[in-house]
């Protein structure tokens, strides 16, 4: 016998938020307003393990985690409305005074309220670009930060 799930609905992705907890920002100038995040993996580096007398197989062990690099993007804003998040971007590139910073990722259900958390750890910038500049095309030019981060938490809130 099947059981009906009443009020299943599956889980969105397009539907999230960006924080960055620890740029400070006066007034609204930190603008981490995405169009998406990619980057929310975890797995774990391995180490082969050869027992003597045995050669049927190997063992593979985990020895650590591995998270790979954080990718937002968004829309192209212009610095003035997003001075906060540019200016930790050229600090680094340009200073190469690297701050490291916190961020959380919030997936939200259908009725607007948090049903996934992601709290990023310790993330500075990687790797910032723009899209093409192109006469041909008529699109919203693109703007990628790269972050390296050292793990994330995941919460159920």
């Amino acid at each position: 016998m099947a059981v009906i799930l009443e009020n299943f609905h599956q889980t969105v992705g397009f539907h999230f938020a960006v924080s960055f907890t620890g740029l400070k920002a006066n007034d609204k100038s930190l603008d981490a307003r995405f169009q998406s995040v990619n980057g929310l993996d975890v797995q774990f580096d391995t180490e082969t393990l050869k027992e003597g007398g045995e050669n049927r197989f190997e063992h593979v062990l985990p020895v650590r985690r591995k998270y790979s690099d954080l990718v937002l993007k968004r829309g192209l804003i212009a610095p003035g409305n997003a001075a906060v998040l540019t200016k930790w971007c050229l600090e680094a590139f340009d200073n190469f005074i690297v701050v490291p910073t916190n961020l959380e990722v919030l997936l939200f259900n259908e009725d607007h309220k948090p049903l996934m958390k992601w709290e990023i750890i310790h993330a500075w910038p990687k790797n910032w670009k723009m899209g093409e500049l192109n006469a041909e095309k008529s699109e919203v030019m693109i703007e990628s930060l790269e972050l390296n981060y050292n793990y994330f938490n995941f919460k159920n809130p």
